[in-house]
Formats: structure tokens, sequence, C-alpha cells
């Protein structure tokens, strides 16, 4: 079985075997992994780097996102209302492993982070000898674009998504009679999780450019159900920030809504390549 307007072992462009194709996949995995295997190493040592100034940053009221909330409730002459002064629940650790098991799994996720732009690049290097000089024009700044996206949406997440979620849930109470004490992997997921989804929703252009591609989006079809949307979106908002105050749902919908708009504009960039 041979595919055509691959890259041979040579670097030439030429009649690739299924099998030559899986040896060359193999070794850009192996690179991005071991790019990201590095970072996380690196992160590891680094262990109050990485927790005290990174992950648990957000438990700090003097995190930059209060001060900054704190600010805007001044400057709008709304008193302390936006101002948090105090985030009062304790961490603990309640497993024999589970401080070390946190400190690998935050390692992992701060490695993978850092490494993201070289696996989009790995994979990006795999498939354009297959493309098209018209393809390969049209897909020219991926790696960028798809880094920056995934980045953006992983500094929002962190920012924004974040420290709001645990402001809320780390002082929620039902009852004055209970006390919040969160566990350190409990808190660590959250933050990692809630960072992640973000940096991965912010892929939402990318995703439409490459459905526009194979003909199952377009810009008219985004247009016809830019409603439908905003609803989706406003319930995508609703869902991973827990709080029910409108300023911080309004903070995480409107970049969400920018994002579908942008993805209009890349689908219809798409349609009118293929008309061209």
């Amino acid at each position: 079985m041979a595919i055509f307007g691959s890259r041979n072992k040579n670097g030439g462009i030429g009649e690739m075997s299924f099998l030559d194709h899986l040896e060359a996949l193999r070794w850009h995995i192996v690179r991005s992994v071991g790019v990201i295997f590095i970072a996380a190493i690196i992160l590891f040592l680094y262990k109050e780097f990485l927790f005290d100034d990174i992950l648990l940053a957000p438990k700090n009221p003097n995190f930059p996102t209060y001060r900054a909330l704190c600010w805007l409730s001044n400057y709008f002459n709304l008193g302390e209302d936006l101002c948090v002064t105090k985030i009062d629940f304790a961490l603990i650790s309640t497993d024999l492993s589970s401080q070390f098991t946190t400190h690998m799994w935050a390692a992992f996720v701060g490695g993978l982070v850092i490494g993201f732009p070289f696996l989009i690049f790995e994979l990006w290097k795999f498939i354009k000898p297959a493309l098209k000089d018209k393809e390969r024009k049209y897909a020219r700044g991926i790696v960028f674009y798809t880094s920056l996206l995934f980045l953006t949406g992983v500094l929002f997440g962190y920012y924004v998504i974040t420290p709001m979620s645990v402001n809320f849930l780390g002082t929620y109470q039902v009852s004055a009679e209970v006390r919040n004490t969160i566990t350190l992997d409990s808190f660590i997921s959250t933050v990692t999780t809630l960072t992640l989804i973000t940096g991965l929703v912010f892929e939402m252009p990318i995703v439409i450019y490459f459905l526009s591609k194979i003909g199952i989006m377009s810009p008219a079809f985004m247009r016809k159900y830019r409603r439908h949307a905003v609803v989706i979106i406003l319930i995508v908002a609703a869902i991973i920030t827990p709080t029910s105050d409108a300023t911080t749902l309004m903070l995480v919908a409107i970049p969400l809504w920018i994002l579908y708009e942008i993805s209009i504009f890349v689908s219809a960039y798409v349609t009118k390549g293929k008309v061209e």
C-alpha cells in the first residue's frame, strides 16, 4: 500500500508505505512526549513555584483577578461588593500518597500546557507533506493560531474562571455549622480541569475551520442559528462558572460569543477559498 504526496525517509516528496507513515508518526509523537516530559520534570523539581505561585495562588485574596475586581468595584462606586478580602477554607491531605500523586499530576498538566505548541508543530509536520499547495496556503499559520488560542484559553480559564469558581465553591456554605475543608487533590483537580477545558473551548475557530473544509459547517448555517448559539453559550458559561452572579456569567459568555463570531469569519474565509 503506497500513499502519494508524502515525505519519504530521505525527506523528499514521494511514496511512503503505511508502515513508513506509522514510523514517521511514532517519531513525531516521541519528540512531542519528550518535550512535555522534560517540561514536567522541570516543574516537578520547582514544586514551590508550581504550587505556591501558580496552582494555589487563586486561594490568595491578593490574586490579580481579585484585585482587579475590587478596583472595578471602587471605580464604578459599588463599594466593596466585588472585593474578595478573605477565602475562608483550609486545604488538607487525607491520603498517605495524595500529595505526591497530586504533585506528579500537576507537573504533567503544566508540562502539557508548556509543550502544547510543540505538540501541534509536530502534528503539523506529519500532516503537511500530504496536503496540496492550495491546502497548505489556507492552512498557513495553523500552528501559531492553534497554540495562541489554546494558551489564551488557558490564561482566561486561570485568571477568570478559576478564581471565581474557587471563591464561590470554596466559601459556599449550606449552614454555619458546616466548615469547608477541601482536600488538596480536589482543589488541584478543579484548577487544572477548568483551565484545560477553557483552553480546549478556545479552539472553536480551529474546529470550525476544519469542519468548514470538509463541508459540515458553513457561515450561512452559523449566522442562521446565531440566536441559538447565544443560548448555548450562556448555558456553557453557566456550567463552567458555578456562581449565580450575572457579572461573572457575562465575563465568561462575552469571550465565548466573540469566539463564535470569529468562527463565522473563519468559516466564510474557508468557503470563499473553496469557491475560488
